[in-house]
């Protein structure tokens, strides 16, 4: 695992970045990178926010801005951004690029991720759409391969510490992909029949003043039809509260006391053995439910849920307003 006080050599900065020697020493005589900090025999060593602001640069770069515009983008930001911070400025450049992918053996992935990878941290990082395996699995760590989005590869490695487990990250990507879905569909056909009948140059240039436009869209979609007192959600329908009734196995003559008080025995549900449910202002619908009635509707304000849609704005008026 990566830290902040993390030393790299010239060499160990490129290959993390995916880039040469050579263009890292370019980036700095240009003032695009900041110097290293000279270390013993005068040996410079690079930091995180070395390898993020590097990251960034080739971002940048990669959707065809100048080197002189590079650095104009970089002359506005905050001289003290944190390594977090430049993160997010290449997530939100990079949400518009498209993607590269490329083929490497599992020791090249584990050397640009600056970490080994477990199965778990593989598998959370395919529900993410960083890497997918492309070869036997079985194979030794020069024979694996990997399909791996690179420029997705140090984010996604930066939220394989966040305390979600995979299936979390699964359910997440399924509701952005449900809502998300329907609008890029209707955003496809209105721009397909704005710009049917424009040049090349024309299309880029809507292209880019587009970007910016969609962000607010979605946006001020969200706030001013789905906010509320408590947040920003949408009604979902629950037909997973039919399992309240599943039994609880418990072997037979065997019987106990839950800390509230149910009882335990080997005709226990769910519910029976967690009765405060039931004192719940809206347990009528579950009820009704278990009764054969229609799947209860509810709001749910999840905390991960409101802490992405207040950095989203956030993140809008810092770098787009």
């Amino acid at each position: 695992m990566t830290t902040e006080t993390e030393a790299l050599t010239i060499d160990e900065l490129a290959a993390r970045a995916g880039v040469t020697v050579r263009t890292v020493r370019f980036y700095g005589t240009k003032g695009l990178l900041p110097p290293p900090v000279l270390g013993p025999r005068r040996v410079g060593r690079y930091g995180r926010g070395h390898l993020a602001r590097l990251e960034l640069i080739e971002e940048l770069q990669s959707r065809g801005m100048t080197l002189a515009a590079i650095e104009r983008y970089l002359a506005q930001l905050p001289p003290d951004l944190s390594v977090r911070d430049l993160a997010v400025q290449r997530a939100v450049v990079a949400s518009w690029a498209p993607g590269t992918v490329e083929t490497v053996s599992r020791t090249e992935l584990e050397r640009r991720a600056g970490r080994a990878l477990g199965e778990e941290e593989l598998k959370r990082l395919a529900a993410m759409d960083v890497v997918k395996r492309a070869g036997d699995p079985g194979a030794g760590p020069d024979e694996e391969l990997f399909r791996v989005d690179a420029g997705l590869l140090r984010l996604g490695v930066e939220l394989l510490d966040v305390p979600l487990s995979h299936e979390s990250v699964l359910a997440a990507r399924a509701v952005l992909t449900e809502h998300s879905r329907a609008a890029a569909r209707e955003l496809a056909r209105l721009l397909r029949d704005a710009v049917a009948d424009k040049d090349a140059h024309d299309r880029r240039s809507l292209s880019a003043r587009m970007h910016p436009l969609v962000v607010q869209a979605l946006l001020d979609g969200m706030w001013e039809n789905h906010q509320d007192d408590l947040g920003i959600a949408v009604p979902e329908t629950r037909a997973d509260y039919e399992r309240f009734d599943d039994p609880v196995y418990v072997p037979s003559g065997w019987t106990g006391t839950m800390p509230n008080g149910d009882r335990i025995d080997s005709s226990s549900t769910f519910v029976s053995i967690r009765s405060f449910y039931k004192d719940d202002p809206a347990w009528s619908k579950i009820e009704s439910y278990l009764k054969g009635g229609a799947a209860p509707v509810f709001t749910y304000h999840r905390f991960w849920a409101q802490a992405d849609i207040a950095t989203a704005m956030g993140a809008y008026a810092e770098l787009l307003e």
